[in-house]
Formats: C-alpha cells, structure tokens, sequence
C-alpha cells in the first residue's frame, strides 16, 4: 500500500473479488484564470494520476472534479465545464482512461447530462459491498437553494479574479468550518446521513468526498470514509484493498 496512509480495518469478510481502488474527489479544475482554485501545476498532478494508475486497478473520481461554476455568466455550467477542460487538457485527457470511474458533485452536476456521470456507486467486492458517492445531497443550500449555492460559489470566483485574495480565503474558511465534523461522529450530521444512506442501500462501507477533510470513521458495523481534497495544492485520497480488507486514508505521494 501506499506510503503515508493512516490504515482502518474492518469486519473480515470471504474474499470474492479483489480490488484495489484508489478515491480522489474535489479537485475544483477550473478555467485557469485567478480564479481556478486548483492550486497544482498540471505536470506534476499527472505524475500523481500515473502513481495512482501504476498501483491500482481503478481510480474512482468522487465529484467536484470539474469546477463549472465560475463562468464570467452566472449559471452557464455548460461552458463552465468546456473551459475548463480546455485550461487542463493532459488531465482532461487522462480523466477519460477507462481506469477512472466518474461520480458526480455539485461543482459538476452538469457532468450528469454531458457525461452520464452517476449520483452514487456501489460495488461488491470480497463480501463488502461498497457505497461511492459526493456527499453534497447531505448540503441543504445545495437541496433546497441551488441557486443560492451557486451564486456564491461565482461571487467568490470574482473575488479572486478582482485580486481580492484575503476576501476570498476568509469566506473559504468560513466555508469549511461549517463542514468540519464534530468532536463526537455519532453527533456529526454529515456522517449521520451517510451512514443512514448506507443503512438504506445495505452497505457496509460508504465513501464520500463534499467536505474536504479526509477522514475514517467506523460507526458500528459500518465504515464512513471521506477522501478529502485535491485542491487547494492539497493532495488527498483513499486507498481501498478489498483483499487485505484495508480502508487508508492517505496525504501526499
């Protein structure tokens, strides 16, 4: 496995079929202008990619891979996601190996029509069934007040692009620390859902991504994992061996 992971077993199950899967999510790619909130250089996140490909059998892509929502007009995600795989075109390229498994979010909620990218994903794997999806239907702005949701996700993009860098990482901070997990996960509502979902679709592990904070949590029977972020310039993911029935929360090459 990979160096830099923080292991969690969990119940020991039959093997069946074997898999080793990698999960990035909240990637952000966006235009490539002051406001693309990627925060790696292209070269060096394909190395990344490659590492990933090199030791796993598959890449699943959690969501808010595409950062469609900081167009110059408000609501064009359309043309959102088209500049933005025209800023990043190698990794755009990449993305399309039939290695890699696209889950939508609500950044790229538009990949759902182009693409044909699923709200969730489940696999059975070695007596586990695994549950993959975003998180942002947990989000009540994003439920109940999409438009809200969006428009101050392209306010803060032209907070950036206006040079108003301070402005901006104030109301990214505010931003997460709504999303921050409480001291006690049996308390945190954002894991509460989770683990009610994978109650409802009879999983035994659910992974999501939405928050940005990378985390493993075993609630019982069940497992919640969150693969974090990969921007920022932060570098987040989880490393799944059914085999060896490991569950890794990882930072970094």
């Amino acid at each position: 496995m990979p160096h830099n992971c923080h292991a969690h077993r969990a119940r020991i199950v039959p093997q069946i079929h074997p898999m080793q899967i990698a999960v990035i999510s909240d990637l952000h790619l966006g235009p490539g202008d002051r406001s693309d909130s990627f925060g790696h250089s292209d070269s060096e996140f394909l190395q990344f990619l490659k590492r990933l490909e090199s030791d796993f059998e598959r890449i699943v892509l959690l969501g808010d891979i595409w950062e469609t929502l900081t167009t110059q007009r408000l609501f064009d995600a359309a043309a959102g996601l088209r500049h933005a795989r025209e800023a990043h075109p190698l990794i755009a390229q990449r993305l399309l190996d039939p290695k890699y498994l696209y889950v939508h979010g609500n950044h790229d909620l538009v990949a759902s029509v182009t693409e044909g990218a699923p709200a969730e994903w489940s696999l059975d794997s070695d007596g586990v069934r695994l549950l993959f999806t975003h998180g942002h239907h947990h989000d009540w702005i994003v439920q109940r007040a999409r438009w809200l949701s969006e428009s101050m996700v392209w306010l803060g993009a032209w907070t950036r692009r206006w040079g108003c860098a301070a402005l901006y990482r104030m109301g990214y901070w505010l931003d997460n620390l709504t999303c921050r997990p409480a001291v006690d996960p049996s308390r945190d509502s954002f894991q509460g859902w989770a683990m009610r979902l994978a109650h409802a679709r009879n999983a035994d592990v659910v992974v999501t991504g939405h928050t940005h904070i990378a985390m493993s949590e075993a609630h019982q029977d069940r497992l919640f994992l969150n693969s974090g972020s990969c921007s920022e310039g932060q570098l987040s993911y989880l490393a799944i061996d059914t085999k060896c029935n490991r569950f890794d929360v990882c930072q970094g090459l």
